[in-house]
């Protein structure tokens, strides 16, 4: 009889280390899946402000050829102008 008792006792007690040690197991396994998830979110917030200024730069790629933005670029970055403009520089 006392042996059937020790044995059930050690069952349970096995049973219950089991349990407690898959619940720590899962826990730890949600933390890592969040951890994940947010870096997911980060990564992709990363993607979206890189498509961004890829369209950008596409779209400024685009506008290279045209004469408007040659006539900005050389008026703006080169100091250059028309033969017959006149400059007046407020001081």
């Amino acid at each position: 009889m006392r042996n059937i008792f020790k044995s059930k006792k050690l069952f349970r007690i096995i049973i219950l280390v089991i349990i407690i040690y898959t619940i720590i197991y899962f826990v730890n396994q949600q933390k890592k899946l969040d951890k994940y998830e947010s870096e997911k979110a980060y990564y992709q917030t990363q993607i979206d402000e890189l498509k961004a200024e890829q369209n950008e730069l596409k779209s400024e790629q685009n506008n290279m050829s045209s004469p408007d933005y040659i006539e900005e670029q050389a008026r703006d970055k080169m100091d250059m102008y028309y033969p017959n403009e006149k400059i007046y520089i407020a001081q």
